[in-house]
């Protein structure tokens, strides 16, 4: 299988990509940056840099927010915003549909993607114990040094 990841740079300071795309999708679920950005394991910090980065960028909000108060505040994806994710969506189909077409003949080769290399863990040949009585301390984190095995 082939894969695309498509980065769409507009203007000089922004990008278009997986990430902001991922966020918008979040945010139209969860109706709520907060919670979007929970999800992502971003920062919200993070999540609004990106959301004013692409608001800024293309000069028109892709989501709207309400303050918070008893009921909560919330996030919402603007029909713009909906459609900067359509539009970014069918480009990177086409993209992924394009790349595999092209490379077809690579794949077909019997070429195919290796996972990375493991490095092999080395065996643990001594006891925890034998190491410690070597250096004599019991507790080496008091002094707060590791105990290097030998």
């Amino acid at each position: 299988m082939v894969g695309v990841r498509l980065r769409i740079d507009i203007g000089s300071g922004c990008s278009l990509g997986p990430g902001k795309i991922a966020l918008l999708e979040q945010i139209e679920r969860s109706g709520s940056l907060s919670k979007a950005a929970r999800i992502l394991k971003m920062s919200y910090r993070r999540a609004w840099l990106l959301l004013e980065d692409l608001n800024r960028t293309l000069g028109q909000p892709v989501t709207t927010a309400s303050v918070g108060g008893a009921g909560g505040g919330g996030a919402r994806i603007t029909p713009f915003g909906r459609h900067v994710i359509a539009t970014f969506r069918e480009i990177e189909n086409a993209a992924m549909g394009a790349a595999a077409q092209k490379l077809d003949w690579l794949l077909q080769s019997g070429v195919a993607p290796q996972p990375a290399p493991v490095a092999p863990r080395r065996a643990v040949t001594r006891s925890l114990a034998k190491v410690t009585a070597a250096t004599g301390d019991s507790d080496p984190k008091k002094r707060g040094r590791a105990v290097k095995p030998p």
